[in-house]
């Protein structure tokens, strides 16, 4: 896991990006600042690996805190997190990783922690998943999951006609199959989108998938998740 700090005047915004960053997975949040000053007082004390940084703030700027930070010998890496896109240039002169435009999505921030990520730390492609059922532990194929199920600090899988009970969170599983075209289209559900047949608006901005399975599973899709999954199905 990536120790991270989180620096931006905004109360909300902090509190939005940690969100994000838990459903993203890899990383840590350790530290949060409200000012650049502050940060560089915590980054002076605690090594963290990645900060997570807002452009405008009063007193001193993101870019002026970066700037500072690639003179320590062991500098964090700075993925700049901001409302404003015309400061993109300064960021990458300052050697930024990252450059995230607000609102965040979680799948863009998953990339950006892919690229501060050191290589021997990222997770390998997996063909199988090990789960249990009526006592026996089985390996199953990821290609034949249709969608999983957060059930307390474990998961459901759920294949044709079949339901595997996994001792990994929803949160790890999708960490580790998110590369292999699996989405968290709710704070319970993660979809192989292979295994999306229809999708359908709802009231409130929620949409419903039907899956390709014979019994023609229904999943939710809450508001939240809505336009990250239009924009990963092309819609």
């Amino acid at each position: 896991m990536l120790k991270a700090l989180l620096v931006d005047d905004e109360v909300p915004a902090r509190s939005e990006l940690r969100y994000l960053l838990g459903e993203a997975g890899g990383v840590e949040v350790v530290g949060e600042a409200g000012s650049a000053s502050e940060a560089l007082q915590l980054i002076r004390a605690i090594a963290y690996d990645v900060v997570f940084l807002d452009v405008n703030m009063p007193g001193l700027s993101g870019i002026e805190l970066a700037e500072t930070l690639s003179g320590l010998e062991h500098p964090p890496a700075i993925v700049f997190v901001t409302a404003h896109s015309e400061h993109a240039v300064d960021a990458f002169e300052v050697a930024a990783a990252d450059y995230l435009v607000k609102p965040v999505e979680t799948a863009r921030l998953r990339t950006a922690i892919e690229r501060v990520t050191p290589a021997a730390e990222a997770p390998a492609r997996i063909e199988r998943i090990p789960v249990e059922k009526a006592g026996r532990k089985l390996l199953l194929q990821v290609a034949d999951i249709l969608h999983i199920m957060a059930k307390d600090d474990y998961s459901y899988i759920f294949t044709e006609g079949e339901r595997y009970l996994s001792t990994l969170s929803l949160a790890e599983l999708e960490q580790r199959l998110s590369p292999q075209g699996f989405f968290r289209v709710h704070r319970r559900y993660l979809v192989n989108l292979a295994q999306v047949k229809e999708v359908a608006p709802m009231y409130g901005g929620t949409m419903e998938l039907t899956l390709k399975d014979d019994a023609a599973t229904q999943v939710p899709v809450s508001r939240r998740r809505a336009p990250a999954l239009k924009r990963a199905l092309g819609l």
